[in-house]
């Protein structure tokens, strides 16, 4: 029996994932499901838009990019069976928010606690590149998960589209005194720790992609320090 707290949770992964509302993303999305990537050709792939994943009742929330084509966008999960997943999850693990350091699959046991993970935009986009109107339709996906996530004190974003992504969340709920400071007072920065007018704590991180991570731009010390630092906060 689904907990009655958590029904809005559920109805808003069920539109999530019928969602139709971006015609490019749509055609990129159930192309790279069909021809698959040779490693995984015995694989079904999942091919839809990708839901947040993680605990409700979360404080801290990640706030990636968007499902990678042969790895969320594979696997129905975020951060699941790509790079990325295999550079984060041992993070996560190590500073106590996942119960394991692998993630493969749904079914592979994975659960996090006290956070949460979701992304500015919900399907695989043509070289990790969404376009305005395509963040702006997710949006509003967004909007309704972030305000059901009420105990969510931290938010580490994973790169620059995510970091913009909550500012920009922040700034449709109308808190900014001035709008036209807003990306000027609140640089991204690997590191950087804001106290933003709604009260939370953005925090921002390099994205674990393989440009990051195989460059030395992000090491896991690095992403460790984020991770614990969250956890601090979230504790505060």
């Amino acid at each position: 029996m689904i907990n009655n707290n958590l029904n809005w949770l559920t109805a808003l992964n069920r539109e999530v994932i019928a969602c139709t509302r971006c015609p490019r993303l749509v055609a990129y999305r159930e192309l790279i499901a069909r021809e698959k990537r040779r490693a995984y050709r015995d694989c079904e792939y999942w091919g839809k838009p990708v839901p947040g994943f993680g605990d409700p009742a979360a404080r801290v929330l990640i706030m990636g990019l968007a499902p990678g084509a042969h790895g969320s966008n594979r696997t129905g999960r975020p951060f699941t069976g790509d790079a990325s997943g295999k550079f984060m999850f041992p993070v996560l693990y190590e500073t106590g928010f996942a119960s394991q350091p692998n993630a493969t699959d749904r079914n592979d046991g994975l659960t996090l606690k006290d956070l949460y993970i979701t992304a500015a935009v919900r399907c695989a986009p043509p070289d990790n590149k969404p376009l305005p109107q395509e963040l702006l339709n997710c949006s509003q996906f967004l909007d309704r998960e972030l305000a059901g996530l009420e105990k969510v004190k931290v938010v580490v974003a994973l790169g620059k589209i995510g970091f913009d992504a909550y500012l920009n969340y922040v700034k449709r709920r109308g808190l900014f005194a001035s709008e036209r400071s807003i990306f000027r007072n609140y640089p991204f920065k690997h590191g950087a720790s804001y106290r933003l007018p709604d009260g939370k704590v953005l925090l921002a991180s390099y994205h674990p992609s393989n440009q990051n991570t195989q460059t030395g731009k992000l090491t896991r010390e690095m992403f460790v320090k984020i991770f614990k630092e969250a956890a601090r906060l979230a504790d505060e």
